[in-house]
């Protein structure tokens, strides 16, 4: 059979690497001119290693991207473990942890042992909370996770104040207006698949995604990065896209990319299932300095209001920073609406409205030596009790049309880990 498959990401890629190992012949399709898709990077003329548009890591439980690089023999990924911490606004400023910082303080959450010591809550909401929490670490999936919200789940298991201090504003930072909407299923996922090693491409995940190109070109895959595909239409038994016929398709794009494309293939009832779904944007500011932001945290949760982002990602804390040219890199993100003011602002403008905010609670002798953004559209869908009735599978009403996008990974959150297992889930579909 020939098969088309529309994105060169993780999920393409694997799954144009096993269908082409079952003697189908593949042409896989990518817009860009660079492959990878979320996990893409790029590279400063004084860098060894390639940086990802996306701080990206690997978690020691993520088994079907481990077991695949190893089934194709790639063989530098490696493990750490990187200081992970939250951000509080300081209460009594006599007790302050943050060399530079006047109102704010870190906390290490890296560990139960760190749990317990955690300094805003009492000892019962802690041993309390620390139950709730080995409970969603070890225990299965459960349905009725789907039939109530994260927030009253959390409120109900480990009381109000531990929702408050703990949990409201990372679900506000993560998923805005919607925060209060997201299901218990993201919580448990979190948690459940969450450790402490860290895992890392030596190279950057680049080198990764272009080990498994070239797997694909040894099978004979025709990859046309620069290519993208605008409409899919379907005569008789065979599909057709930018003027070449198909026996099969997979979409591995976004969902409402493929909407716009298949608007005169799928069923308009279909169409406005996946029209149901939302998504925010993310929004990435890469900061190269002469020195770390951050001393010696690697993620650095912002669990405070008034602050302008997410999270700030100390990646030269984790990956050393000879490979970026000795100097230190620092993510600081956040997730958008489309209508956003952060949306249409230029480099510029973003460095300018976040950096006063990040020097304020970091180490504010950082002289910036470069800088870079990228904006990443549909990177986080909001997980709440319409996308559980309205997510796509991977059939759909039109035979022979396959979806194996990263909506599908939920509950667990988007990542390369469940992109490769979508990939090899899809290829056993044909």
């Amino acid at each position: 059979m020939k098969i088309a498959i529309l994105g060169g990401g993780f999920t393409g890629l694997t799954a144009s690497y096993y269908l082409a190992k079952k003697g189908h012949s593949v042409v896989l399709f990518e817009k860009e001119h660079v492959l990878g898709g979320l996990a893409s990077g790029f590279k400063s003329e004084n860098w060894d290693w390639v940086l990802e548009r996306a701080y990206h890591h690997l978690f020691y439980s993520d088994s079907d991207i481990l077991n695949f690089a190893n089934e194709i023999g790639f063989n530098d990924i490696f493990f750490q473990e990187p200081e992970t911490s939250s951000l509080y606004k300081e209460q009594n400023p006599t007790s302050l942890k943050l060399r530079g910082a006047s109102n704010y303080r870190t906390i290490p959450v890296d560990t139960p042992q760190d749990f317990l010591r955690f300094p805003l809550l009492s000892i019962p909401e802690k041993l309390r909370s620390a139950a709730v929490l080995g409970f969603l670490k070890f225990s299965p999936y459960f349905s009725f996770y789907e039939k109530q919200t994260a927030e009253k789940f959390l409120q109900k298991t480990m009381g109000n104040n531990v929702w408050n201090i703990l949990w409201q504003e990372l679900f506000r930072k993560k998923f805005g207006k919607y925060a209060e909407k997201v299901v218990a299923s993201f919580i448990w996922a979190r948690i459940n698949k969450r450790t402490k090693k860290l895992g890392y491409v030596k190279g950057g995940f680049q080198n990764f995604i272009d080990y498994i190109a070239e797997k694909n070109k040894e099978l004979e895959v025709e990859i046309r990065r620069g290519t993208a595909v605008d409409e899919i239409t379907k005569t008789a038994a065979t599909f057709t896209t930018n003027g070449e016929h198909f026996d099969k398709v997979i979409s591995t794009l976004p969902t409402p990319a493929l909407t716009r494309i298949t608007r005169d293939l799928f069923p308009q009832t279909y169409i406005n299932r996946l029209q149901k779904l939302h998504y925010l944007h993310a929004i990435n500011l890469i900061l190269e300095t002469d020195n770390p932001f951050l001393e010696k945290t690697y993620w650095l949760n912002i669990c405070t209001k008034g602050l302008p982002f997410m999270v700030v990602v100390q990646h030269s804390n984790f990956i050393d920073k000879q490979y970026y040219g000795g100097k230190h890199i620092t993510y600081v993100a956040r997730y958008v609406d489309l209508n956003d003011k952060l949306i249409k602002m230029s480099k510029e403008e973003v460095l300018n409205y976040w950096l006063p905010e990040l020097k304020k609670i970091t180490n504010h002798k950082s002289q910036i030596t470069n800088s870079f953004l990228f904006k990443g559209p549909f990177a986080q869908p909001i997980f709440d009790k319409e996308f559980v009735k309205n997510k796509p599978d991977f059939e759909t009403p039109v035979k022979n049309f396959f979806i194996a996008n990263l909506d599908m990974t939920y509950p667990y959150d988007r990542g390369t880990n469940y992109a490769v297992k979508l990939g090899r889930e899809v290829s056993r579909l044909l």
